[in-house]
Protein backbone atom coordinates (compact mmCIF):
# COMPACT_ATOMS: atom_id res chain seq x y z
CA UNK A 1 0.00 0.00 0.00
CA UNK A 2 1.47 3.36 -0.86
CA UNK A 3 2.25 5.97 2.14
CA UNK A 4 2.13 9.23 2.32
CA UNK A 5 3.72 11.16 4.54
CA UNK A 6 3.11 14.81 6.48
CA UNK A 7 6.55 15.02 7.62
CA UNK A 8 7.16 16.87 4.81
CA UNK A 9 4.55 19.93 6.41
CA UNK A 10 5.64 23.65 6.13
CA UNK A 11 4.50 23.67 9.99
CA UNK A 12 7.46 22.95 11.99
CA UNK A 13 7.27 19.79 14.92
CA UNK A 14 8.21 21.39 18.49
CA UNK A 15 11.21 23.59 16.79
CA UNK A 16 11.93 20.63 14.36
CA UNK A 17 11.45 20.86 10.81
CA UNK A 18 11.28 17.01 9.75
CA UNK A 19 11.74 18.55 6.13
CA UNK A 20 14.88 19.39 7.08
CA UNK A 21 16.69 15.56 7.76
CA UNK A 22 19.60 14.74 5.38
CA UNK A 23 20.12 11.28 4.29
CA UNK A 24 22.27 10.15 7.33
CA UNK A 25 19.19 11.23 9.45
CA UNK A 26 20.53 14.34 11.07
CA UNK A 27 17.78 16.52 12.03
CA UNK A 28 18.88 20.39 11.60
CA UNK A 29 16.98 23.19 13.55
CA UNK A 30 15.03 26.15 12.14
CA UNK A 31 16.42 28.76 13.73
CA UNK A 32 18.78 31.63 13.58
CA UNK A 33 21.86 29.91 14.68
CA UNK A 34 22.56 27.61 11.81
CA UNK A 35 22.23 23.80 11.77
CA UNK A 36 22.78 21.70 14.48
CA UNK A 37 22.74 18.25 15.01
CA UNK A 38 19.71 16.25 16.57
CA UNK A 39 19.24 12.77 17.89
CA UNK A 40 18.44 9.92 15.38
CA UNK A 41 14.40 9.61 15.69
CA UNK A 42 14.15 6.12 16.33
CA UNK A 43 13.14 3.51 19.10
CA UNK A 44 16.01 2.93 21.04
CA UNK A 45 17.94 -0.81 21.93
CA UNK A 46 17.08 -0.31 25.64
CA UNK A 47 16.04 -3.82 26.67
CA UNK A 48 18.55 -5.90 27.68
CA UNK A 49 18.69 -9.00 29.44
CA UNK A 50 17.49 -8.78 32.30
CA UNK A 51 14.86 -6.32 31.36
CA UNK A 52 13.39 -8.75 28.43
CA UNK A 53 13.16 -11.39 31.59
CA UNK A 54 11.09 -9.02 33.75
CA UNK A 55 8.82 -8.26 30.73
CA UNK A 56 8.21 -12.14 30.47
CA UNK A 57 7.66 -12.67 33.44
CA UNK A 58 6.21 -9.71 34.24
CA UNK A 59 3.56 -10.44 32.49
CA UNK A 60 3.09 -14.26 32.71
CA UNK A 61 2.55 -13.74 36.58
CA UNK A 62 -0.75 -11.81 36.87
CA UNK A 63 -3.58 -12.52 39.10
CA UNK A 64 -4.49 -16.08 38.46
CA UNK A 65 -1.64 -17.66 40.19
CA UNK A 66 -2.86 -15.81 43.52
CA UNK A 67 -6.29 -15.65 42.90
CA UNK A 68 -7.96 -19.15 41.40
CA UNK A 69 -5.64 -21.46 40.24
CA UNK A 70 -8.61 -24.20 40.98
CA UNK A 71 -9.32 -24.24 36.96
CA UNK A 72 -6.55 -27.34 36.57
CA UNK A 73 -7.57 -29.03 39.98
CA UNK A 74 -11.10 -28.79 39.41
CA UNK A 75 -10.81 -30.60 35.78
CA UNK A 76 -8.15 -32.73 36.38
CA UNK A 77 -9.83 -34.56 39.13
CA UNK A 78 -7.13 -35.03 41.91
CA UNK A 79 -4.23 -32.94 43.53
CA UNK A 80 -1.42 -35.43 42.06
CA UNK A 81 -2.64 -34.96 38.35
CA UNK A 82 -3.31 -31.04 38.65
CA UNK A 83 0.69 -30.75 39.60
CA UNK A 84 1.79 -32.72 36.24
CA UNK A 85 -0.67 -30.54 34.64
CA UNK A 86 1.25 -27.63 35.59
CA UNK A 87 4.73 -29.01 34.81
CA UNK A 88 3.32 -30.66 31.53
CA UNK A 89 1.85 -27.15 30.48
CA UNK A 90 5.19 -25.20 31.43
CA UNK A 91 6.86 -27.49 29.07
CA UNK A 92 4.36 -27.01 26.57
CA UNK A 93 4.92 -23.30 26.70
CA UNK A 94 8.47 -23.73 26.86
CA UNK A 95 8.10 -25.16 23.36
CA UNK A 96 6.02 -22.76 21.90
CA UNK A 97 8.59 -20.30 23.47
CA UNK A 98 11.58 -21.92 21.36
CA UNK A 99 9.91 -22.03 18.45
CA UNK A 100 8.93 -17.77 19.29
CA UNK A 101 12.94 -17.63 20.15
CA UNK A 102 13.51 -18.77 16.47
CA UNK A 103 11.15 -16.96 14.90
CA UNK A 104 12.67 -13.49 16.80
CA UNK A 105 16.37 -14.40 15.78
CA UNK A 106 15.52 -14.96 11.85
CA UNK A 107 13.10 -12.19 11.55
CA UNK A 108 14.31 -9.06 13.43
CA UNK A 109 11.30 -6.97 13.57
CA UNK A 110 9.02 -6.81 16.15
CA UNK A 111 5.57 -7.21 16.04
CA UNK A 112 5.42 -10.95 16.88
CA UNK A 113 2.39 -13.33 15.80
CA UNK A 114 1.53 -10.25 13.36
CA UNK A 115 4.90 -9.95 11.81
CA UNK A 116 5.55 -13.40 11.62
CA UNK A 117 1.93 -14.52 9.96
CA UNK A 118 3.05 -11.59 7.73
CA UNK A 119 6.47 -13.01 6.33
CA UNK A 120 5.08 -16.66 6.39
CA UNK A 121 1.63 -16.12 5.16
CA UNK A 122 1.61 -12.88 3.37
CA UNK A 123 -0.61 -9.48 4.06
CA UNK A 124 -4.14 -10.66 4.60
CA UNK A 125 -3.56 -13.51 7.17
CA UNK A 126 -2.19 -10.98 9.09
CA UNK A 127 -4.50 -8.03 8.95
CA UNK A 128 -7.29 -10.78 10.05
CA UNK A 129 -5.43 -11.27 13.32
CA UNK A 130 -4.43 -7.69 14.02
CA UNK A 131 -7.95 -6.41 12.86
CA UNK A 132 -8.85 -9.01 15.94
CA UNK A 133 -6.57 -7.92 18.35
CA UNK A 134 -7.40 -4.24 17.80
CA UNK A 135 -10.99 -4.23 17.52
CA UNK A 136 -11.32 -7.09 20.97
CA UNK A 137 -8.59 -8.78 22.17
CA UNK A 138 -6.34 -6.09 23.47
CA UNK A 139 -8.56 -3.93 24.18
CA UNK A 140 -10.95 -6.14 26.38
CA UNK A 141 -7.86 -8.22 27.31
CA UNK A 142 -6.37 -5.03 29.22
CA UNK A 143 -10.18 -4.17 31.13
CA UNK A 144 -9.71 -7.73 32.57
CA UNK A 145 -6.49 -7.17 34.09
CA UNK A 146 -7.33 -4.02 35.12
CA UNK A 147 -10.09 -4.58 36.90
CA UNK A 148 -8.27 -7.15 38.69
CA UNK A 149 -5.55 -4.38 39.90
CA UNK A 150 -8.42 -1.79 40.65
CA UNK A 151 -10.34 -4.18 42.72
CA UNK A 152 -7.40 -5.44 44.73
CA UNK A 153 -5.81 -2.21 45.39
CA UNK A 154 -9.09 -1.24 46.93
CA UNK A 155 -9.90 -4.00 49.07
CA UNK A 156 -7.42 -3.55 51.95
CA UNK A 157 -9.54 0.15 52.35
CA UNK A 158 -12.96 -1.38 52.45
CA UNK A 159 -12.17 -4.24 54.17
CA UNK A 160 -13.99 -6.61 55.57
CA UNK A 161 -16.72 -5.03 53.28
CA UNK A 162 -16.91 -5.43 49.72
CA UNK A 163 -15.24 -3.10 47.18
CA UNK A 164 -18.13 -1.02 45.80
CA UNK A 165 -18.23 -1.44 41.22
CA UNK A 166 -18.25 2.21 40.66
CA UNK A 167 -15.41 2.73 43.04
CA UNK A 168 -13.89 0.00 41.24
CA UNK A 169 -14.28 1.23 37.79
CA UNK A 170 -12.47 4.61 38.64
CA UNK A 171 -9.76 2.62 40.46
CA UNK A 172 -9.29 0.86 37.12
CA UNK A 173 -9.25 3.67 34.89
CA UNK A 174 -6.68 5.48 37.11
CA UNK A 175 -4.47 2.03 36.33
CA UNK A 176 -4.96 2.25 33.01
CA UNK A 177 -4.38 6.25 33.01
CA UNK A 178 -1.08 5.64 34.65
CA UNK A 179 0.03 2.31 32.64
CA UNK A 180 -0.17 4.48 29.32
CA UNK A 181 1.23 7.74 30.75
CA UNK A 182 4.19 5.64 32.10
CA UNK A 183 4.72 4.04 28.49
CA UNK A 184 4.28 7.23 26.54
CA UNK A 185 6.92 9.27 28.17
CA UNK A 186 9.89 6.81 28.59
CA UNK A 187 10.78 3.61 27.63
CA UNK A 188 13.86 3.20 30.05
CA UNK A 189 11.77 3.82 33.20
CA UNK A 190 8.56 2.10 31.47
CA UNK A 191 11.39 -1.16 31.69
CA UNK A 192 12.77 0.23 35.55
CA UNK A 193 9.65 -0.27 37.06
CA UNK A 194 9.00 -3.59 35.26
CA UNK A 195 11.69 -4.83 37.03
CA UNK A 196 10.30 -3.33 40.23
CA UNK A 197 7.23 -5.09 39.85
CA UNK A 198 8.22 -7.92 38.70
CA UNK A 199 11.00 -8.57 41.57
CA UNK A 200 7.74 -7.39 43.93
CA UNK A 201 5.44 -10.45 42.15
CA UNK A 202 8.93 -12.78 42.52
CA UNK A 203 8.78 -11.56 46.16
CA UNK A 204 4.98 -11.93 46.78
CA UNK A 205 5.23 -16.01 45.64
CA UNK A 206 8.37 -16.21 48.07
CA UNK A 207 5.91 -15.19 51.11
CA UNK A 208 3.69 -18.25 49.97
CA UNK A 209 6.41 -20.45 48.24
CA UNK A 210 8.72 -21.00 51.49
CA UNK A 211 6.37 -21.02 54.48
CA UNK A 212 4.27 -24.21 52.38
CA UNK A 213 8.01 -25.52 52.15
CA UNK A 214 7.82 -24.95 55.77
CA UNK A 215 5.03 -26.60 56.45
CA UNK A 216 5.87 -29.94 53.93
CA UNK A 217 9.21 -30.76 55.55
CA UNK A 218 7.00 -30.38 59.11
CA UNK A 219 5.28 -33.05 57.97
CA UNK A 220 1.61 -31.48 57.02
CA UNK A 221 1.52 -33.73 53.82
CA UNK A 222 -1.90 -35.13 54.53
CA UNK A 223 -3.07 -32.95 52.00
CA UNK A 224 -0.94 -35.18 49.38
CA UNK A 225 -2.06 -38.36 50.32
CA UNK A 226 -3.77 -40.86 47.62
CA UNK A 227 -2.75 -37.72 45.59
CA UNK A 228 -2.76 -39.46 42.51
CA UNK A 229 -5.64 -41.81 43.16
CA UNK A 230 -7.16 -43.25 39.45
CA UNK A 231 -11.01 -42.99 40.82
CA UNK A 232 -10.68 -39.73 40.52
CA UNK A 233 -8.85 -38.28 37.53
CA UNK A 234 -11.65 -37.31 35.01
CA UNK A 235 -10.73 -37.83 31.86
CA UNK A 236 -13.48 -35.72 30.12
CA UNK A 237 -11.91 -33.44 31.94
CA UNK A 238 -7.70 -33.02 31.24
CA UNK A 239 -8.60 -31.13 27.97
CA UNK A 240 -10.08 -28.14 30.06
CA UNK A 241 -7.41 -28.79 32.13
CA UNK A 242 -4.21 -28.43 30.27
CA UNK A 243 -6.26 -25.05 28.64
CA UNK A 244 -6.75 -23.46 31.92
CA UNK A 245 -3.07 -24.44 32.51
CA UNK A 246 -1.28 -22.54 28.75
CA UNK A 247 -3.88 -19.91 29.77
CA UNK A 248 -2.09 -19.53 32.51
CA UNK A 249 1.47 -19.58 31.25
CA UNK A 250 0.21 -17.38 28.38
CA UNK A 251 2.84 -14.05 27.88
CA UNK A 252 5.84 -16.42 27.13
CA UNK A 253 5.46 -14.18 23.40
CA UNK A 254 5.65 -11.03 24.78
CA UNK A 255 9.51 -10.10 24.16
CA UNK A 256 9.24 -11.19 20.53
CA UNK A 257 7.04 -7.64 20.15
CA UNK A 258 9.79 -5.61 20.68
CA UNK A 259 12.54 -7.06 18.96
CA UNK A 260 13.96 -3.99 17.33
CA UNK A 261 14.11 -2.59 20.74
CA UNK A 262 16.28 -5.69 21.97
CA UNK A 263 20.03 -5.31 22.76
CA UNK A 264 21.82 -8.05 20.71
CA UNK A 265 19.02 -10.26 19.81
CA UNK A 266 20.32 -13.16 18.69
CA UNK A 267 21.91 -13.67 21.90
CA UNK A 268 18.71 -11.83 24.58
CA UNK A 269 15.75 -13.23 23.41
CA UNK A 270 16.42 -16.97 23.68
CA UNK A 271 18.31 -16.74 27.01
CA UNK A 272 15.21 -14.35 28.07
CA UNK A 273 12.67 -17.10 26.72
CA UNK A 274 14.72 -20.03 28.57
CA UNK A 275 15.58 -18.10 31.95
CA UNK A 276 11.74 -16.43 32.20
CA UNK A 277 9.96 -20.39 31.24
CA UNK A 278 12.04 -22.25 33.90
CA UNK A 279 11.34 -19.27 36.65
CA UNK A 280 8.16 -19.46 36.21
CA UNK A 281 7.48 -22.75 35.48
CA UNK A 282 9.34 -23.54 38.62
CA UNK A 283 7.20 -20.61 41.06
CA UNK A 284 3.91 -21.99 39.53
CA UNK A 285 4.55 -25.39 40.74
CA UNK A 286 5.85 -24.65 43.94
CA UNK A 287 3.21 -22.47 44.56
CA UNK A 288 0.87 -24.81 43.96
CA UNK A 289 2.54 -27.07 45.87
CA UNK A 290 2.70 -24.59 49.40
CA UNK A 291 -1.26 -23.84 48.22
CA UNK A 292 -1.97 -27.71 49.44
CA UNK A 293 0.25 -28.26 52.65
CA UNK A 294 -1.99 -25.60 53.73
CA UNK A 295 -5.98 -26.37 52.23
CA UNK A 296 -6.89 -29.38 51.07
CA UNK A 297 -8.34 -29.30 48.00
CA UNK A 298 -12.16 -28.89 48.82
CA UNK A 299 -10.66 -25.52 50.84
CA UNK A 300 -8.68 -24.47 47.45
CA UNK A 301 -12.20 -25.14 45.31
CA UNK A 302 -14.45 -23.01 47.33
CA UNK A 303 -11.94 -20.48 47.99
CA UNK A 304 -12.24 -17.09 45.65
CA UNK A 305 -9.13 -15.96 45.94
CA UNK A 306 -6.46 -18.46 47.21
CA UNK A 307 -3.28 -16.54 48.01
CA UNK A 308 -6.05 -14.53 50.13
CA UNK A 309 -6.94 -17.84 52.09
CA UNK A 310 -3.41 -19.14 52.47
CA UNK A 311 -2.11 -16.19 54.27
CA UNK A 312 -5.50 -16.29 56.44
CA UNK A 313 -4.55 -19.33 57.81
CA UNK A 314 -0.79 -18.61 58.05
CA UNK A 315 -0.24 -15.03 58.48
CA UNK A 316 -3.15 -14.23 60.76
CA UNK A 317 -3.50 -9.75 60.07
CA UNK A 318 -0.94 -10.14 57.83
CA UNK A 319 -3.18 -11.38 54.90
CA UNK A 320 -3.92 -8.18 54.69
CA UNK A 321 -0.98 -7.43 52.07
CA UNK A 322 -1.63 -10.26 49.84
CA UNK A 323 -4.48 -8.06 48.02
CA UNK A 324 -1.58 -4.84 47.44
CA UNK A 325 0.90 -7.61 45.99
CA UNK A 326 -2.09 -8.81 43.50
CA UNK A 327 -2.83 -5.26 42.67
CA UNK A 328 1.26 -4.97 41.82
CA UNK A 329 1.27 -7.94 40.17
CA UNK A 330 -1.47 -6.94 38.01
CA UNK A 331 0.11 -3.57 37.54
CA UNK A 332 2.96 -5.55 36.29
CA UNK A 333 1.20 -7.73 33.65
CA UNK A 334 -0.65 -4.24 32.01
CA UNK A 335 2.89 -2.76 32.20
CA UNK A 336 4.18 -5.47 30.19
CA UNK A 337 1.12 -5.85 27.66
CA UNK A 338 0.83 -2.71 26.79
CA UNK A 339 4.57 -2.28 26.00
CA UNK A 340 4.84 -5.42 24.09
CA UNK A 341 1.05 -4.86 21.63
CA UNK A 342 2.00 -1.22 21.32
CA UNK A 343 4.99 -2.45 19.22
CA UNK A 344 2.81 -4.24 17.15
CA UNK A 345 0.86 -2.00 16.17
CA UNK A 346 3.69 0.17 15.47
CA UNK A 347 4.95 -2.31 13.25
CA UNK A 348 1.63 -2.70 11.64
CA UNK A 349 1.31 0.99 10.33
CA UNK A 350 4.68 0.82 8.94
CA UNK A 351 3.41 -1.95 6.87
CA UNK A 352 0.51 -0.23 5.74
CA UNK A 353 -2.81 -1.80 7.63
CA UNK A 354 -3.12 0.75 10.03
CA UNK A 355 -2.78 4.66 9.89
CA UNK A 356 0.45 6.13 9.03
CA UNK A 357 0.19 8.20 12.67
CA UNK A 358 0.54 5.15 14.76
CA UNK A 359 4.55 4.30 13.30
CA UNK A 360 5.19 7.88 14.22
CA UNK A 361 8.24 8.45 17.31
CA UNK A 362 8.18 10.93 19.77
CA UNK A 363 10.81 13.83 19.01
CA UNK A 364 12.36 13.95 22.68
CA UNK A 365 11.34 10.76 24.02
CA UNK A 366 11.35 8.42 21.46
CA UNK A 367 8.62 6.36 22.46
CA UNK A 368 6.02 5.52 19.79
CA UNK A 369 3.33 7.50 21.24
CA UNK A 370 0.44 7.36 19.09
CA UNK A 371 0.85 3.33 19.61
CA UNK A 372 1.02 3.62 22.62
CA UNK A 373 -2.54 5.69 23.62
CA UNK A 374 -4.74 4.22 20.29
CA UNK A 375 -6.32 1.36 22.44
CA UNK A 376 -7.16 3.70 25.64
CA UNK A 377 -10.51 5.20 24.27
CA UNK A 378 -11.70 1.52 23.97
CA UNK A 379 -10.28 0.39 26.49
CA UNK A 380 -12.30 2.62 28.86
CA UNK A 381 -15.55 2.02 26.87
CA UNK A 382 -15.40 -1.36 27.19
CA UNK A 383 -14.42 -0.76 30.73
CA UNK A 384 -17.77 0.59 31.49
CA UNK A 385 -19.80 -0.21 29.03
CA UNK A 386 -19.58 -4.04 27.88
CA UNK A 387 -19.42 -7.41 29.53
CA UNK A 388 -15.68 -7.84 29.42
CA UNK A 389 -15.66 -11.68 30.32
CA UNK A 390 -17.84 -12.28 27.37
CA UNK A 391 -15.63 -10.52 24.99
CA UNK A 392 -12.51 -11.83 25.93
CA UNK A 393 -14.04 -15.70 26.00
CA UNK A 394 -15.31 -15.11 22.86
CA UNK A 395 -11.96 -14.01 21.54
CA UNK A 396 -9.49 -16.04 23.60
CA UNK A 397 -9.33 -18.74 21.20
CA UNK A 398 -8.61 -16.65 18.20
CA UNK A 399 -5.34 -16.15 20.31
CA UNK A 400 -4.52 -19.90 20.44
CA UNK A 401 -5.43 -20.23 16.67
CA UNK A 402 -3.31 -17.08 15.27
CA UNK A 403 -0.53 -18.32 17.59
CA UNK A 404 -0.80 -21.88 16.39
CA UNK A 405 -0.17 -20.63 12.71
CA UNK A 406 2.72 -18.09 13.43
CA UNK A 407 4.26 -21.29 14.73
CA UNK A 408 3.28 -23.27 11.72
CA UNK A 409 4.75 -20.58 9.64
CA UNK A 410 8.25 -21.44 11.53
CA UNK A 411 7.31 -24.99 9.75
CA UNK A 412 6.77 -23.52 6.69
CA UNK A 413 9.96 -20.88 6.09
CA UNK A 414 11.99 -23.99 7.06
CA UNK A 415 10.92 -25.89 3.65
CA UNK A 416 9.92 -21.72 1.70
CA UNK A 417 13.02 -20.23 2.47
CA UNK A 418 15.87 -23.20 3.80
CA UNK A 419 18.36 -19.94 2.93
CA UNK A 420 17.44 -17.75 5.89
CA UNK A 421 19.80 -17.35 8.51
CA UNK A 422 18.90 -18.72 11.15
CA UNK A 423 21.40 -18.40 14.36
CA UNK A 424 19.02 -20.35 17.00
CA UNK A 425 17.19 -23.71 15.25
CA UNK A 426 14.72 -25.92 16.91
CA UNK A 427 14.17 -29.53 16.30
CA UNK A 428 11.18 -29.84 13.77
CA UNK A 429 9.06 -31.72 16.42
CA UNK A 430 8.66 -28.60 18.89
CA UNK A 431 6.95 -26.19 16.81
CA UNK A 432 5.34 -29.21 15.40
CA UNK A 433 4.32 -30.41 18.99
CA UNK A 434 3.41 -27.11 20.37
CA UNK A 435 1.02 -25.90 17.57
CA UNK A 436 -0.81 -29.71 17.05
CA UNK A 437 -1.66 -28.53 20.91
CA UNK A 438 -2.72 -24.91 19.94
CA UNK A 439 -5.09 -26.50 17.31
CA UNK A 440 -6.32 -29.09 20.05
CA UNK A 441 -7.60 -25.96 22.18
CA UNK A 442 -8.93 -24.28 19.60
CA UNK A 443 -11.31 -27.68 18.36
CA UNK A 444 -11.73 -28.07 22.08
CA UNK A 445 -13.19 -24.46 22.37
CA UNK A 446 -15.30 -25.31 19.70
CA UNK A 447 -16.52 -28.25 21.01
CA UNK A 448 -17.08 -27.38 24.23
CA UNK A 449 -18.85 -24.04 23.74
CA UNK A 450 -19.69 -23.38 19.78
CA UNK A 451 -21.82 -20.45 20.54
CA UNK A 452 -19.95 -18.61 21.79
CA UNK A 453 -16.47 -19.48 19.84
CA UNK A 454 -19.04 -18.96 16.57
CA UNK A 455 -19.51 -15.37 17.76
CA UNK A 456 -15.93 -15.09 18.32
CA UNK A 457 -14.95 -16.23 14.88
CA UNK A 458 -17.50 -14.26 12.86
CA UNK A 459 -16.08 -11.29 14.42
CA UNK A 460 -12.67 -11.65 13.33
CA UNK A 461 -13.71 -12.71 9.81
CA UNK A 462 -15.17 -9.08 9.56
CA UNK A 463 -11.32 -8.50 9.09
CA UNK A 464 -11.70 -9.97 5.65
CA UNK A 465 -14.06 -7.38 4.05
CA UNK A 466 -12.29 -4.38 5.95
CA UNK A 467 -8.93 -5.85 4.77
CA UNK A 468 -10.07 -4.93 1.09
CA UNK A 469 -12.40 -2.24 2.18
CA UNK A 470 -9.07 -0.04 3.63
CA UNK A 471 -6.09 -2.04 2.17
CA UNK A 472 -7.01 -3.11 -1.27
CA UNK A 473 -9.52 -0.47 -2.35
CA UNK A 474 -7.64 2.62 -2.59
CA UNK A 475 -9.07 4.68 -5.25
CA UNK A 476 -10.22 7.61 -2.72
CA UNK A 477 -11.46 10.99 -3.87
CA UNK A 478 -8.94 13.29 -3.61
CA UNK A 479 -10.65 15.65 -0.96
CA UNK A 480 -10.50 12.19 0.95
CA UNK A 481 -6.43 12.35 0.74
CA UNK A 482 -6.47 15.96 1.72
CA UNK A 483 -8.36 15.38 4.94
CA UNK A 484 -6.36 12.46 5.87
CA UNK A 485 -3.02 14.66 5.49
CA UNK A 486 -4.22 17.30 7.28
CA UNK A 487 -5.30 14.99 10.30
CA UNK A 488 -2.52 13.49 10.19
CA UNK A 489 -0.70 17.06 9.94
CA UNK A 490 -2.66 18.02 12.79
CA UNK A 491 -1.88 15.09 15.52
CA UNK A 492 1.58 15.35 14.06
CA UNK A 493 2.11 18.60 15.73
CA UNK A 494 -0.33 17.78 18.78
CA UNK A 495 1.52 14.60 19.86
CA UNK A 496 4.86 16.40 18.79
CA UNK A 497 5.64 13.37 16.86
CA UNK A 498 7.27 12.04 13.55
CA UNK A 499 8.18 9.47 11.06
CA UNK A 500 10.92 6.85 12.61
CA UNK A 501 14.50 7.26 10.73
CA UNK A 502 15.43 3.62 9.38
Amino acid sequence: MPRRSAAGADTPLNGVDPAKSDSKGITTCGDSSGPAPQEKIELRKKVTLLRGISIIVGTIIGAGIFISPKGILQNSGSVGMSLVIWCACGVLSLFGALSYAELGTCIKKSGGHYTYILEAFGPQVAFVRLWADLIAIRPAGLAVISLAFGRYILEPIFMPCGVPELAVKLATSLGITAVMYLNSMSVSWTARIQIFLTFSKLTAIALIVVPGMVQLFRGETQNFENAFRVDSVQLTGLPLAFYSGMYAYAGWFYLNFVTEEVENPERTVPLAICISMGIVTVCYVLTNVAYYTVMSAQELLSSDAVAVTFAEKLFGNFSVAVPLFVALSCFGSMNGCLFAFSRMFYVASREGHLPEILSMIHVRRHTPLPAVIVLYPLTILILFSGDIYSLLNFMSFMRWLFIGVAVVGLIYLRYTRPEMHRPFKVPLFIPAVFSFTCFFMVFLSLYSDPFNTGIGFAIALTGIPAYYIFIVFNKRPRWFHKLSDSINRSLQIIMEVVPAEY
